[in-house]
């Protein structure tokens, strides 16, 4: 059975996961965005398929269309937003040693977690 989790932001469904790789549906609804994080342990591959991306990368913000992607190096602090009307859809692909939600020391969340 595949892993459903329901987020203040939106929605994310893991679609395949082994020893070194997850991959995952994620869906960010209008307006919002996930925490400014990073991870210590993993990159992270972001292919948009619906929607455009606001992404902050190191600081800087970048616009990632549908039919477009943006890789996440192990370390760099990243953020993913959807300014969009719609829902923001795009495939997150984790490579890594270690894969668990554990590994995310938060910067900034709207969320307060």
């Amino acid at each position: 059975m595949r892993e459903f989790d329901r987020r203040p932001w939106g929605t994310y469904t893991v679609l395949e996961e082994d020893r070194t790789f997850k991959v995952k549906r994620i869906e960010v609804l209008p307006g919002k965005r996930l925490s400014y994080q990073k991870h210590s342990q993993r990159a992270e591959h972001w292919f948009v398929v619906e929607g455009t991306a606001k992404v902050t990368l190191d600081g800087e913000e970048i616009l990632v269309h549908a039919g477009e992607a943006i890789d996440i190096p192990i370390g760099a602090a990243h953020r993913v937003e959807n300014p969009g009307e719609t829902d923001l859809v795009f495939i997150e692909v984790q490579r890594g040693n270690y894969l668990g939600e554990d590994d995310i020391v938060r910067l900034q969340d709207d969320y307060g977690r």
